[in-house]
């Protein structure tokens, strides 16, 4: 991965906490800091397509035990696995 260096202001406590935690696990606060800026870039992102662009096809209701059971054994039968 390449990176680019900048530069940010933080507050001196945000900077403490995390100078603490890079102590805490062994890496850099420079890493403590990226991860942050991951984290943050990766909540804020938009995506161009839903995360669930198939439809399926259903009652619209949550199905009962019952329902479960009947599919499970209809893929036994038809030699799939089991839904987890």
């Amino acid at each position: 991965m390449s990176m680019k260096r900048t530069n940010v202001y933080a507050d001196l406590e945000d900077l403490a906490i995390i100078k603490e935690a890079a102590r805490r696990r062994g890496v850099s606060e420079a890493e403590i800091i990226r991860e942050g800026i991951h984290l943050a870039a990766m909540a804020n992102r938009t995506w161009d397509e839903p995360l669930f662009s198939r439809t399926f096809e259903g009652t619209g209701r949550t199905p009962t035990r019952s329902d479960v059971r009947v599919a499970d054994a209809v893929r036994r039968e038809a030699g799939g696995e089991p839904a987890a």
